[in-house]
């Protein structure tokens, strides 16, 4: 069978997680009434391991934690503004402030991170989730580009104890990388492609977008960095200190603890003397309809932006 070149980072994991639960009893999927094409085999598969707790996302972290406290290893499966903002406080007192006691190995997937629930609206964009889960002492953070590396995190969170947060694009991507001995999640972050002056750092989504932007400027540079915590934030500060210009790349707000929060002190802690230059969306919420690209354009993220801040910079 050959390799797809478009799939959902969500099909792509529960998928690779059903081949390792028939050989892992100890794996529990909990879900919050949110339906996918792959949990139809977990369903069936593994009818005792397989939870839906209905549309009730604390209690969905707080069953988690139950069944991770007695030595479970558990994923539980939401869409991601509701797992991480409505369940807050149960993900800070049962999984974060706990693990700091007991190990827990409970491992967050939020669906529809960014804008991918396009239509939807604000409620359901998910802007503020990287920032609020980093903030969280213990709280792994990861958002995956692609279909790739969201199966090869299947094995590192079954093998990382503590707690977890993986944010999942809604939309079905190309993958960026041929397998995943490509991706080194402990790293954090790989050089898709290497540049002289100017160098894009991404996350998610962007990452694609970003692509778009190196093929139309090929000297630009092009980090994709799937782990935000813990990153191996020596190993950026040397893969970022040949260049002028870091422009980080997300589909959250800006200035407020997500992606390049993490690149301002990895550069302010380094010593590094590039100049910084956040794309994202700015301090409001987006009622405008419209395709993601069209959510982008109006929030100067598309790639038209990205390229006249490159040429910008690069006549500067």
């Amino acid at each position: 069978m050959s390799t797809p070149t478009m799939m959902t980072m969500r099909d792509s994991f529960i998928g690779t997680l059903c081949d390792r639960m028939a050989a892992d009893n100890s794996i529990f999927f909990l879900a919050a009434d949110l339906g996918a094409p792959a949990l139809d085999r977990m369903r069936e598969e593994f009818p005792d391991r397989f939870i839906n707790v209905g549309i009730a996302e604390q209690n969905l972290i707080n069953v988690a934690a139950g069944l991770a406290l007695e030595g479970f290893c558990v994923y539980t499966y939401a869409i991601a503004p509701f797992i991480t903002m409505r369940a807050y406080e149960q993900a800070r007192v049962n999984l974060a402030v706990s693990s700091q006691i007991r190990p827990v190995n409970v491992t967050m997937l939020g669906l529809g991170g960014g804008v991918s629930y396009v239509v939807s609206g604000p409620t359901h964009h998910c802007l503020e989730d990287l920032a609020i889960m980093r903030l969280l002492p213990n709280m792994s953070v990861y958002c995956p580009s692609d279909w790739v590396t969201a199966a090869a995190l299947v094995d590192h969170t079954r093998a990382t104890v503590g707690p977890k947060y993986i944010r999942f694009d809604g939309k079905a991507l190309p993958a960026l990388y041929a397998d995943s001995s490509a991706v080194d999640i402990q790293k954090g972050f790989a050089q898709l492609v290497p540049g002289t002056d100017i160098c894009l750092v991404s996350t998610g989504f962007m990452s694609h977008r970003a692509l778009k932007v190196v093929q139309e400027r090929p000297e630009v540079a092009l980090i994709d960095l799937f782990t935000l915590k813990p990153c191996d934030e020596a190993a950026l500060a040397v893969a970022l200190a040949p260049y002028r210009h870091v422009i980080t790349m997300e589909e959250g707000f800006i200035n407020n603890g997500g992606l390049d929060s993490l690149v301002t002190k990895v550069c302010r802690e380094h010593g590094l003397g590039c100049r910084q230059h956040p794309i994202g969306f700015n301090d409001r919420y987006c009622f405008e309809l419209g395709s993601r690209d069209r959510l982008h354009a109006i929030n100067g993220m598309d790639e038209t932006a990205v390229i006249t801040l490159v040429d910008g910079l690069s006549a500067a």
